[in-house]
Protein backbone atom coordinates (compact mmCIF):
# COMPACT_ATOMS: atom_id res chain seq x y z
CA UNK A 1 0.00 0.00 0.00
CA UNK A 2 1.39 3.41 -0.97
CA UNK A 3 0.48 6.99 -0.16
CA UNK A 4 -0.89 8.56 3.00
CA UNK A 5 -3.68 6.95 5.00
CA UNK A 6 -6.85 8.73 3.77
CA UNK A 7 -8.62 8.77 7.17
CA UNK A 8 -6.09 11.00 9.01
CA UNK A 9 -5.96 13.27 5.96
CA UNK A 10 -9.75 13.55 6.01
CA UNK A 11 -9.77 14.36 9.74
CA UNK A 12 -7.11 17.04 9.21
CA UNK A 13 -9.10 18.60 6.38
CA UNK A 14 -12.32 18.58 8.42
CA UNK A 15 -10.53 20.24 11.36
CA UNK A 16 -9.30 22.98 9.02
CA UNK A 17 -12.92 23.68 8.01
CA UNK A 18 -14.11 23.93 11.61
CA UNK A 19 -15.32 27.47 12.48
CA UNK A 20 -12.91 29.30 14.76
CA UNK A 21 -15.75 29.93 17.22
CA UNK A 22 -16.00 26.20 17.88
CA UNK A 23 -12.57 26.42 19.51
CA UNK A 24 -10.35 23.37 19.75
CA UNK A 25 -10.58 19.93 21.32
CA UNK A 26 -8.06 19.08 24.04
CA UNK A 27 -5.25 16.82 22.94
CA UNK A 28 -1.76 15.63 23.82
CA UNK A 29 -0.53 16.37 27.34
CA UNK A 30 -3.70 18.33 28.12
CA UNK A 31 -5.88 15.33 27.29
CA UNK A 32 -3.65 13.08 29.37
CA UNK A 33 -4.12 15.40 32.32
CA UNK A 34 -7.89 15.34 31.75
CA UNK A 35 -7.90 11.54 31.80
CA UNK A 36 -6.08 11.60 35.15
CA UNK A 37 -8.66 13.92 36.71
CA UNK A 38 -10.70 12.37 39.56
CA UNK A 39 -13.72 14.08 37.96
CA UNK A 40 -13.27 12.31 34.60
CA UNK A 41 -14.73 8.84 34.15
CA UNK A 42 -16.11 6.73 31.30
CA UNK A 43 -14.62 9.14 28.78
CA UNK A 44 -16.34 12.30 30.04
CA UNK A 45 -16.27 14.79 32.90
CA UNK A 46 -18.81 13.91 35.59
CA UNK A 47 -21.10 16.12 37.68
CA UNK A 48 -20.80 16.13 41.50
CA UNK A 49 -24.32 14.64 41.60
CA UNK A 50 -26.35 13.17 38.77
CA UNK A 51 -27.72 15.64 36.23
CA UNK A 52 -29.65 15.34 33.02
CA UNK A 53 -27.98 17.70 30.53
CA UNK A 54 -30.41 17.23 27.63
CA UNK A 55 -33.87 18.84 27.82
CA UNK A 56 -36.47 16.53 29.33
CA UNK A 57 -40.05 16.12 28.17
CA UNK A 58 -41.43 16.51 24.67
CA UNK A 59 -39.18 18.36 22.23
CA UNK A 60 -42.25 19.29 20.18
CA UNK A 61 -44.03 20.71 23.22
CA UNK A 62 -40.96 22.72 24.19
CA UNK A 63 -40.63 24.08 20.65
CA UNK A 64 -44.28 25.16 20.69
CA UNK A 65 -43.75 27.06 23.93
CA UNK A 66 -40.41 28.56 22.97
CA UNK A 67 -41.33 29.77 19.48
CA UNK A 68 -44.96 30.82 20.07
CA UNK A 69 -45.19 34.50 19.13
CA UNK A 70 -46.89 35.69 22.32
CA UNK A 71 -44.45 33.71 24.46
CA UNK A 72 -41.45 35.18 22.64
CA UNK A 73 -42.76 38.69 23.32
CA UNK A 74 -42.72 37.99 27.08
CA UNK A 75 -39.04 37.10 26.96
CA UNK A 76 -37.77 40.56 26.02
CA UNK A 77 -38.19 44.07 27.45
CA UNK A 78 -41.00 46.12 25.97
CA UNK A 79 -38.88 49.27 25.91
CA UNK A 80 -35.25 50.32 25.92
CA UNK A 81 -33.49 48.55 28.76
CA UNK A 82 -31.68 51.05 31.03
CA UNK A 83 -27.90 50.89 31.16
CA UNK A 84 -25.85 52.83 33.70
CA UNK A 85 -24.56 55.96 31.96
CA UNK A 86 -21.40 56.81 33.93
CA UNK A 87 -19.60 53.47 34.28
CA UNK A 88 -16.26 54.76 32.97
CA UNK A 89 -16.17 57.73 35.35
CA UNK A 90 -17.33 55.65 38.31
CA UNK A 91 -14.61 53.06 37.79
CA UNK A 92 -11.94 55.77 37.73
CA UNK A 93 -12.40 56.17 41.49
CA UNK A 94 -11.01 53.32 43.65
CA UNK A 95 -13.51 51.47 45.86
CA UNK A 96 -13.64 53.00 49.33
CA UNK A 97 -14.12 49.61 51.04
CA UNK A 98 -11.63 47.63 48.96
CA UNK A 99 -14.32 45.60 47.16
CA UNK A 100 -16.53 46.71 44.29
CA UNK A 101 -18.57 44.74 41.76
CA UNK A 102 -19.79 45.94 38.38
CA UNK A 103 -22.30 43.72 36.58
CA UNK A 104 -21.85 44.21 32.84
CA UNK A 105 -24.86 42.03 31.97
CA UNK A 106 -25.56 38.29 31.94
CA UNK A 107 -22.69 36.62 33.87
CA UNK A 108 -20.02 39.23 33.09
CA UNK A 109 -18.80 40.93 36.27
CA UNK A 110 -15.78 43.12 36.97
CA UNK A 111 -14.63 42.57 40.56
CA UNK A 112 -12.21 45.04 42.09
CA UNK A 113 -10.86 43.22 45.12
CA UNK A 114 -8.07 44.43 47.39
CA UNK A 115 -6.38 46.47 44.70
CA UNK A 116 -6.71 43.86 41.92
CA UNK A 117 -9.17 43.56 39.05
CA UNK A 118 -10.82 40.25 38.11
CA UNK A 119 -13.14 39.94 35.11
CA UNK A 120 -15.57 37.00 35.20
CA UNK A 121 -17.07 35.45 32.04
CA UNK A 122 -16.60 38.52 29.80
CA UNK A 123 -19.03 38.54 26.85
CA UNK A 124 -18.93 41.73 24.80
CA UNK A 125 -20.21 40.13 21.57
CA UNK A 126 -23.59 40.91 20.03
CA UNK A 127 -24.70 37.27 19.95
CA UNK A 128 -23.94 34.26 22.13
CA UNK A 129 -23.53 32.04 19.10
CA UNK A 130 -20.84 30.68 16.78
CA UNK A 131 -22.39 32.75 13.99
CA UNK A 132 -22.66 36.53 13.59
CA UNK A 133 -26.00 36.27 11.79
CA UNK A 134 -27.95 33.91 14.07
CA UNK A 135 -28.40 33.01 17.71
CA UNK A 136 -29.56 34.87 20.84
CA UNK A 137 -28.91 38.58 20.42
CA UNK A 138 -27.99 41.04 23.13
CA UNK A 139 -31.01 42.86 24.62
CA UNK A 140 -29.00 45.85 25.78
CA UNK A 141 -25.70 47.44 24.73
CA UNK A 142 -22.56 46.79 26.74
CA UNK A 143 -22.15 49.52 29.37
CA UNK A 144 -18.76 50.56 27.98
CA UNK A 145 -16.32 49.33 25.31
CA UNK A 146 -13.98 46.57 26.37
CA UNK A 147 -10.95 48.74 25.62
CA UNK A 148 -12.27 51.38 28.03
CA UNK A 149 -12.35 48.89 30.89
CA UNK A 150 -8.64 49.35 31.52
CA UNK A 151 -6.07 46.78 32.70
CA UNK A 152 -7.38 43.54 34.18
CA UNK A 153 -5.19 41.28 36.34
CA UNK A 154 -7.17 38.08 35.74
CA UNK A 155 -9.92 36.88 33.43
CA UNK A 156 -11.89 33.99 34.92
CA UNK A 157 -13.97 31.65 32.73
CA UNK A 158 -16.58 29.34 34.25
CA UNK A 159 -17.11 27.07 31.21
CA UNK A 160 -17.03 27.06 27.43
CA UNK A 161 -20.66 27.78 26.44
CA UNK A 162 -21.09 30.73 24.09
CA UNK A 163 -22.78 32.99 26.63
CA UNK A 164 -19.73 32.67 28.91
CA UNK A 165 -16.78 32.22 26.55
CA UNK A 166 -16.99 34.69 23.67
CA UNK A 167 -14.52 34.49 20.77
CA UNK A 168 -14.31 38.22 19.86
CA UNK A 169 -13.95 39.19 23.52
CA UNK A 170 -11.17 36.66 24.14
CA UNK A 171 -9.32 37.70 20.99
CA UNK A 172 -9.43 41.32 22.17
CA UNK A 173 -8.14 40.34 25.62
CA UNK A 174 -5.44 38.13 24.08
CA UNK A 175 -3.63 41.31 23.10
CA UNK A 176 -3.35 42.47 26.72
CA UNK A 177 -1.18 41.28 29.61
CA UNK A 178 -4.03 39.68 31.55
CA UNK A 179 -3.78 36.11 32.84
CA UNK A 180 -6.63 33.65 32.25
CA UNK A 181 -7.90 31.24 34.91
CA UNK A 182 -10.03 28.53 33.30
CA UNK A 183 -11.38 25.04 34.02
CA UNK A 184 -9.42 22.04 32.80
CA UNK A 185 -9.55 21.66 29.01
CA UNK A 186 -10.73 25.20 28.22
CA UNK A 187 -7.13 26.25 27.54
CA UNK A 188 -7.35 24.49 24.18
CA UNK A 189 -9.92 27.03 23.01
CA UNK A 190 -7.83 29.97 24.25
CA UNK A 191 -4.68 28.75 22.51
CA UNK A 192 -6.51 28.48 19.19
CA UNK A 193 -7.69 32.07 19.63
CA UNK A 194 -4.25 33.53 20.31
CA UNK A 195 -3.75 33.32 24.08
CA UNK A 196 -0.28 32.01 24.87
CA UNK A 197 -0.02 28.96 27.13
CA UNK A 198 2.13 30.86 29.66
CA UNK A 199 -0.78 33.23 30.33
CA UNK A 200 -3.26 30.46 31.08
CA UNK A 201 -3.89 28.75 34.41
CA UNK A 202 -5.95 25.60 33.80
CA UNK A 203 -7.53 24.14 36.94
CA UNK A 204 -9.39 21.04 38.01
CA UNK A 205 -11.95 21.32 40.79
CA UNK A 206 -10.43 22.25 44.17
CA UNK A 207 -7.19 23.42 42.60
CA UNK A 208 -5.94 26.94 43.35
CA UNK A 209 -3.75 29.39 41.49
CA UNK A 210 -2.38 32.76 42.59
CA UNK A 211 -2.47 35.73 40.26
CA UNK A 212 -1.30 39.20 41.28
CA UNK A 213 -1.45 38.30 44.97
CA UNK A 214 -4.98 36.87 45.04
CA UNK A 215 -6.00 33.21 45.07
CA UNK A 216 -8.49 31.74 42.62
CA UNK A 217 -9.94 28.29 43.27
CA UNK A 218 -12.00 26.30 40.78
CA UNK A 219 -14.87 24.80 42.75
CA UNK A 220 -17.49 22.23 41.67
CA UNK A 221 -20.61 23.09 39.70
CA UNK A 222 -23.46 21.02 38.25
CA UNK A 223 -23.57 21.73 34.53
CA UNK A 224 -21.99 20.58 31.23
CA UNK A 225 -19.84 21.89 28.38
CA UNK A 226 -19.50 22.02 24.62
CA UNK A 227 -19.23 24.41 21.65
CA UNK A 228 -19.06 22.30 18.49
CA UNK A 229 -21.27 19.81 16.71
CA UNK A 230 -19.79 16.99 18.78
CA UNK A 231 -20.14 17.59 22.51
CA UNK A 232 -17.43 15.31 23.89
CA UNK A 233 -17.59 16.61 27.50
CA UNK A 234 -13.81 16.98 27.52
CA UNK A 235 -13.78 20.49 29.02
CA UNK A 236 -14.67 21.03 32.66
CA UNK A 237 -17.17 23.52 34.09
CA UNK A 238 -16.61 25.28 37.41
CA UNK A 239 -17.66 27.87 39.91
CA UNK A 240 -14.94 30.08 41.42
CA UNK A 241 -13.92 31.20 44.90
CA UNK A 242 -11.60 34.21 44.87
CA UNK A 243 -9.77 35.49 47.95
CA UNK A 244 -7.67 38.58 48.45
CA UNK A 245 -5.89 39.68 51.62
CA UNK A 246 -9.11 41.22 52.99
CA UNK A 247 -12.10 40.01 50.95
CA UNK A 248 -13.64 36.84 49.55
CA UNK A 249 -16.06 36.53 46.63
CA UNK A 250 -17.76 33.68 44.77
CA UNK A 251 -19.00 33.34 41.16
CA UNK A 252 -21.33 30.42 40.46
CA UNK A 253 -20.96 30.16 36.70
CA UNK A 254 -23.83 28.02 35.45
CA UNK A 255 -25.05 25.31 37.79
CA UNK A 256 -28.00 23.37 39.04
CA UNK A 257 -28.56 23.29 42.78
CA UNK A 258 -26.59 20.61 44.65
CA UNK A 259 -25.50 20.02 48.27
CA UNK A 260 -21.89 20.86 47.46
CA UNK A 261 -22.49 24.57 48.01
CA UNK A 262 -22.24 23.90 51.75
CA UNK A 263 -18.81 22.31 51.29
CA UNK A 264 -17.62 25.20 49.13
CA UNK A 265 -18.74 27.67 51.77
CA UNK A 266 -17.09 25.69 54.56
CA UNK A 267 -13.81 25.52 52.66
CA UNK A 268 -13.63 29.01 51.16
CA UNK A 269 -16.28 31.23 52.77
CA UNK A 270 -18.02 33.01 54.18
CA UNK A 271 -18.03 35.47 51.29
CA UNK A 272 -18.36 39.23 51.25
CA UNK A 273 -20.36 38.83 48.05
CA UNK A 274 -21.64 36.07 45.82
CA UNK A 275 -22.57 36.25 42.14
CA UNK A 276 -25.28 33.65 41.64
CA UNK A 277 -26.95 32.33 38.47
CA UNK A 278 -30.72 32.88 38.75
CA UNK A 279 -31.87 33.06 35.11
CA UNK A 280 -32.40 30.78 32.07
CA UNK A 281 -34.02 28.09 34.23
CA UNK A 282 -36.77 25.77 33.00
CA UNK A 283 -38.67 22.66 33.98
CA UNK A 284 -37.15 21.18 30.81
CA UNK A 285 -33.61 21.34 32.30
CA UNK A 286 -34.03 21.47 36.10
CA UNK A 287 -30.64 19.91 36.90
CA UNK A 288 -28.29 22.38 35.20
CA UNK A 289 -29.67 25.88 35.95
CA UNK A 290 -31.07 27.22 39.22
CA UNK A 291 -34.34 29.02 39.79
CA UNK A 292 -34.08 32.21 41.88
CA UNK A 293 -35.29 30.28 44.94
CA UNK A 294 -32.57 27.68 44.42
CA UNK A 295 -30.05 30.45 43.85
CA UNK A 296 -30.98 32.01 47.16
CA UNK A 297 -30.65 28.63 48.86
CA UNK A 298 -27.21 28.23 47.27
CA UNK A 299 -26.12 31.64 48.60
CA UNK A 300 -27.26 30.75 52.12
CA UNK A 301 -25.47 27.38 51.89
CA UNK A 302 -22.28 29.18 50.87
CA UNK A 303 -22.65 31.44 53.93
CA UNK A 304 -23.06 28.65 56.45
CA UNK A 305 -26.87 28.83 56.40
CA UNK A 306 -27.01 32.49 57.42
CA UNK A 307 -28.01 35.63 55.45
CA UNK A 308 -24.55 37.15 55.22
CA UNK A 309 -22.75 39.34 52.68
CA UNK A 310 -24.42 40.55 49.50
CA UNK A 311 -25.89 38.47 46.69
CA UNK A 312 -25.65 39.70 43.10
CA UNK A 313 -28.06 37.91 40.73
CA UNK A 314 -26.41 37.08 37.38
CA UNK A 315 -27.25 35.22 34.15
CA UNK A 316 -30.39 37.17 33.34
CA UNK A 317 -31.75 40.19 31.41
CA UNK A 318 -29.12 40.23 28.62
CA UNK A 319 -29.97 37.24 26.41
CA UNK A 320 -33.21 35.36 25.77
CA UNK A 321 -32.25 31.77 26.65
CA UNK A 322 -35.28 30.17 28.33
CA UNK A 323 -39.10 30.14 28.24
CA UNK A 324 -39.63 32.28 31.35
CA UNK A 325 -40.64 35.94 31.19
CA UNK A 326 -37.76 38.41 30.84
CA UNK A 327 -38.41 40.13 34.19
CA UNK A 328 -39.27 36.99 36.14
CA UNK A 329 -35.76 36.28 37.52
CA UNK A 330 -35.52 39.79 38.95
CA UNK A 331 -38.99 39.71 40.53
CA UNK A 332 -38.55 36.22 41.96
CA UNK A 333 -35.07 36.93 43.32
CA UNK A 334 -36.30 40.10 45.00
CA UNK A 335 -39.09 38.14 46.69
CA UNK A 336 -36.73 35.33 47.70
CA UNK A 337 -34.23 37.81 49.20
CA UNK A 338 -36.93 39.52 51.25
CA UNK A 339 -38.24 36.17 52.48
CA UNK A 340 -34.74 35.07 53.55
CA UNK A 341 -33.75 38.43 55.04
CA UNK A 342 -30.79 38.46 52.66
CA UNK A 343 -29.24 41.62 51.20
CA UNK A 344 -29.35 41.45 47.40
CA UNK A 345 -28.09 43.95 44.84
CA UNK A 346 -30.04 44.80 41.69
CA UNK A 347 -27.80 47.12 39.68
CA UNK A 348 -28.48 48.24 36.16
CA UNK A 349 -25.84 46.87 33.79
CA UNK A 350 -22.67 48.88 34.31
CA UNK A 351 -23.65 50.24 37.75
CA UNK A 352 -20.78 49.70 40.22
CA UNK A 353 -21.56 49.03 43.86
CA UNK A 354 -19.66 48.12 47.00
CA UNK A 355 -21.13 45.14 48.92
CA UNK A 356 -20.25 46.81 52.24
CA UNK A 357 -21.93 50.05 51.17
CA UNK A 358 -25.37 51.03 49.95
CA UNK A 359 -26.73 48.40 47.58
CA UNK A 360 -28.75 49.24 44.46
CA UNK A 361 -32.20 47.79 45.11
CA UNK A 362 -34.52 49.68 42.76
CA UNK A 363 -36.53 47.22 40.58
CA UNK A 364 -35.51 49.09 37.41
CA UNK A 365 -36.79 46.33 35.12
CA UNK A 366 -40.45 47.08 35.93
CA UNK A 367 -40.39 50.21 33.76
CA UNK A 368 -39.67 48.14 30.63
CA UNK A 369 -41.29 44.79 31.45
CA UNK A 370 -44.62 43.41 30.33
CA UNK A 371 -46.95 42.31 33.15
CA UNK A 372 -46.05 38.84 34.39
CA UNK A 373 -47.60 36.15 36.53
CA UNK A 374 -46.00 35.33 39.87
CA UNK A 375 -46.50 31.56 40.27
CA UNK A 376 -43.87 31.31 43.01
CA UNK A 377 -46.12 33.37 45.30
CA UNK A 378 -48.66 30.60 45.71
CA UNK A 379 -51.97 32.44 46.09
CA UNK A 380 -50.66 35.12 43.76
CA UNK A 381 -50.29 32.71 40.83
CA UNK A 382 -52.73 34.63 38.67
CA UNK A 383 -51.66 38.10 39.79
CA UNK A 384 -50.24 40.14 36.93
CA UNK A 385 -49.94 43.42 38.81
CA UNK A 386 -46.55 45.08 38.74
CA UNK A 387 -45.05 46.90 41.67
CA UNK A 388 -47.53 46.13 44.43
CA UNK A 389 -46.23 45.35 47.90
CA UNK A 390 -46.57 41.62 48.57
CA UNK A 391 -44.23 41.35 51.52
CA UNK A 392 -47.10 40.50 53.86
CA UNK A 393 -48.22 37.59 51.64
CA UNK A 394 -47.06 34.01 51.92
CA UNK A 395 -44.16 33.33 49.56
CA UNK A 396 -44.14 29.97 47.81
CA UNK A 397 -40.47 29.25 47.11
CA UNK A 398 -40.53 26.69 44.31
CA UNK A 399 -37.13 25.37 45.34
CA UNK A 400 -38.65 24.07 48.59
CA UNK A 401 -41.23 21.86 46.87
Amino acid sequence: MTGADPLPLLRTRLRSLRPAAFGADPGGARMERIRRSPNFADGVFQNPVGARTRPSGSTLEFAKVYFRKEERARRAPVGTMPVHATTYADLAEPPATGLRLTWMGHSSVLAEIDGRRVLFDPVWGERCSPFAFAGPKRLHPVPLPLAALGPVDAVVISHDHYDHLDLPTIRALAGTDTVFAVPLGVGAHLERWGVSADRTRELDWNETTRIAGISLTATPARHFCGRGLRNQQHTLWASWAVAGPEHRIYHSGDTGYFPGFKDIGAGHGPFDATMIQIGAYSEYWPDIHMTPAEGMRAHLDLQGGKPLGAMLPIHWATFNLAPHAWAEPGEWTKDAAEEAGQAAAFPRPGEPFEPAGTLPVDPWWRAVAAPIAHPWRGSEATDVAQGQDNRDRDLDLAGER
